[in-house]
């Protein structure tokens, strides 16, 4: 197979992102029943950190091992990288002495930069525009509980983030749709989201408009890694936009709650939503694990049968 990186959702095929899930059906319900699976033996992930993580270290450097190989964490702080090492250089390296890499930074012409010069596999793990291996997850979960997502109809509330970005490229590639609300002055930026257009979505100044009817609710903290200085002036901006049981309650009545995690209960969403029935936040936590299994090894091994 040809080498590919995932970079942005749109860098995948719907038949691709449909394989993805498939295949990460297989490869969860073979952890579940503790059968041994170790198709990247002998390869090795490097997994890179501008930003802190709990679930995309986790994820990956458990899921690399849980198929058979082996992972290095590597902190910017601790590596050239982080005295100045051109990205392109420093690719050039590590592509050298690994298998793939994922990567957590800042700007996505980092992570593009370096996929430019690797001669591996490259992931995002997380970028101030994209989060790509979240939404692969965040829909994965939602299949497992509803079915297929197609012409369904997602809720975003709060901040038009990374994650929103991401989930709006989903929509676009898959053929759903997105209601996003957000405060004035954080209004979706379709250039910086990657949209070829706006099919897809639709805005609502009123967070209760958008999640009417919706299949599926969520945001993310108001304020995003990169961003601390704003903390206490987004506070005062994202107060409406807090997802609460009225907005729960226009949603579809089998509607689900997602929230990519940490969440910060009474901010962006209230105890008794993320607590609730409705919410999935703990399967859609773990099934970063499994589709993120699944997505490397179909960039390292291709299609798999069986």
């Amino acid at each position: 197979m040809k080498q590919k990186h995932f970079l942005q959702f749109r860098d995948f095929s719907a038949d691709e992102i449909g394989y993805l899930f498939a295949r990460a059906r297989v490869i969860k319900d073979r952890f579940k029943r503790y059968e041994k699976y170790h198709p990247l033996v002998d390869r090795t992930l490097v997994m890179i950190f501008e930003k802190a993580s709990t679930r995309t270290r986790l994820s990956f450097e458990a899921g690399m091992q849980q198929l058979g190989g082996a992972a290095i964490y590597l902190a910017t702080r601790d590596s050239q990288l982080g005295r100045g090492e051109p990205v392109e250089d420093a690719a050039q390296v590590i592509s050298r002495m690994c298998d793939i890499v994922m990567i957590r930074t800042f700007e996505q012409e980092i992570v593009e930069r370096f996929a430019a010069h690797s001669r591996v596999p490259v992931i995002n793990g997380l970028t101030n525009e994209y989060h790509p291996c979240q939404i692969l997850a965040d829909i994965f979960t939602f299949i497992e509980h509803r079915g297929s997502i197609a012409g369904k109809t997602v809720a975003w509330i709060g901040d038009s983030n990374n994650v929103c970005n991401t989930w709006l490229q989903a929509a676009e590639v898959l053929g759903f749709n997105v209601h996003v609300s957000t405060p004035p002055g954080y209004e979706v930026e379709p250039e910086r989201a990657g949209l070829f257009g706006t099919d897809h979505f639709e805005e609502f100044t009123d967070p209760i408009d958008a999640c009417r009817g919706a299949d599926l609710v969520t945001t993310d903290v108001w304020t995003s890694m990169g961003f601390e200085a704003e903390n206490d002036e987004r506070r005062k901006a994202f107060a409406d936009w807090c997802v609460d049981t009225d907005m729960m309650r226009v949603a579809r009545p089998d509607a689900l709650f997602m929230h990519c995690l940490p969440a910060h209960r009474g901010e962006e969403v209230a105890a008794e939503v993320i607590d609730g029935p409705q919410s999935v936040v703990w399967d859609e936590a773990e099934n970063r694990l499994h589709a993120q299994k699944a997505l490397m090894e179909y960039l390292l091994l291709g299609r798999i049968e069986g």
